[in-house]
């Protein structure tokens, strides 16, 4: 009989009996296939039954420099990336879409083809053009843009300083984002002494404004943090290493995020997509289609690199007038070009004519009140 099949394999065939078998088995899997779908359908009949607060832009409402607004003009190196930016706000004072102040500002690049992810958080006093209508919005800290115009004009803004293409957005309030980490049951974080100084303050200060308890964290070390504590967490500021690492902590929170939702089955992301759209905590422009695909494909995904805007050797702090206590770029030019070659392997990049005029622009006004500030190379 091992003789025959030896014979069967020389020539390319198969027992009639192991090919039968080989037919079961792929109806079984067929079958398993068609389950799952169908289990999936089934989990899904309750999503976006819950109205998303969303906006959808017009074509004119998101303005771009002149290369970016066209798909042929655009450089090659940005084809095939999806550039989605997060914007975080006190949700305690109920504005979602407009007069507060950005508290975060992170860039989500997407590259479609290999599902690698680059975050870049835009610390939130970054001195640039604000791209408003009035003196008051022209130069300032950057997390002002949303606080004046909203969504519209803080993509704008990063669009036009940054040489970007963004048309995306999601805001999310501290009530959204601690639903959604709850409902995931955690998030794993590590939790340094530093930290643990700060992060029942701010956990007693949010639990009044959300009017919800806390529970303390009690010790240093790696530990899974509830919605509350891992907001808080993210909002640390006072440790070594001031707003610069707190931006870092809020990027280690959505890796956390991430990799717990990779590991999540579907009605634990339908149940977060409902709970927190259910909470009014998230405004975005995304419509429930694309927010579905974007979950369908979460396994996909993994965040390979992540940085901070304006680059350390490419900055500096200090007070610019009515503006404050500001993150200073020193050359807008050269943190572009560095921002191109991180997001989108760009090695040859050079800026566009409205970003060599605002980089002329912030030297002059940062001359005006640090006239003796040295500019890297």
């Amino acid at each position: 009989m091992a003789e025959n099949a030896d014979q069967y394999k020389r020539k390319g065939k198969r027992p009639k009996k192991t090919k039968k078998k080989r037919q079961i088995i792929l109806f079984a899997v067929e079958i398993v296939i068609i389950a799952a779908m169908g289990f999936a359908l089934y989990t899904l009949r309750d999503f976006g039954k819950t109205p998303i607060k969303r906006v959808e832009f017009s074509d004119n409402d998101i303005e771009m420099n002149e290369p970016f607004q066209n798909e042929e003009s655009k450089p090659e190196t940005m084809k095939g990336y999806r550039n989605i930016v997060l914007f975080g706000v006190d949700s305690t004072s109920g504005a979602l879409t407009q007069g507060t102040r950005s508290d975060s500002i992170i860039i989500v690049s997407i590259n479609e083809g290999t599902g690698e992810v680059k975050l870049v958080s835009v610390y939130r006093d970054t001195y640039l053009n604000l791209c408003g209508e009035t003196d008051k919005e022209k130069y300032s800290k950057c997390n002002a843009a949303y606080m004046y115009g909203g969504a519209k004009q803080a993509i704008t803004m990063l669009n036009k300083n940054l040489d970007l293409d963004i048309t995306d957005f999601v805001t999310v309030g501290f009530e959204g984002l601690k639903a959604a980490i709850d409902e995931l049951g955690g998030i794993w974080i590590d939790v340094d002494s530093a930290e643990l100084r700060h992060i029942n303050s701010y956990q007693i200060t949010m639990s009044e404004n959300l009017k919800c308890s806390y529970t303390p964290v009690k010790e240093a070390g790696y530990q899974k943090l509830n919605g509350l504590q891992a907001v808080a967490y993210c909002r640390i500021r006072y440790t070594k290493g001031d707003d610069f690492k707190r931006t870092e902590r809020q990027r280690e929170v959505i890796q956390a995020i991430i990799d717990e939702a990779r590991a999540a089955d579907v009605q634990t992301l339908v149940n977060i997509a409902n709970k927190v759209t259910g909470a009014e905590a998230v405004y975005t422009s995304l419509e429930m289609s694309e927010i579905l695909e974007l979950m369908a494909n979460v396994g996909k995904y993994s965040i390979v690199e992540e940085g901070g805007f304006p680059l350390e050797k490419y900055r500096e702090t200090g007070k610019m007038g009515s503006a404050g206590d500001s993150v200073l770029p020193l050359d807008l030019e050269k943190n572009v070009i560095w921002l191109h070659h991180f997001l989108f392997d760009d090695e040859e990049y050079e800026v566009s004519g409205t970003v060599a005029e605002y980089t002329q622009a912030i030297r002059e006004k940062i001359a005006e009140y640090h006239p003796n500030l040295k500019y890297p190379e």
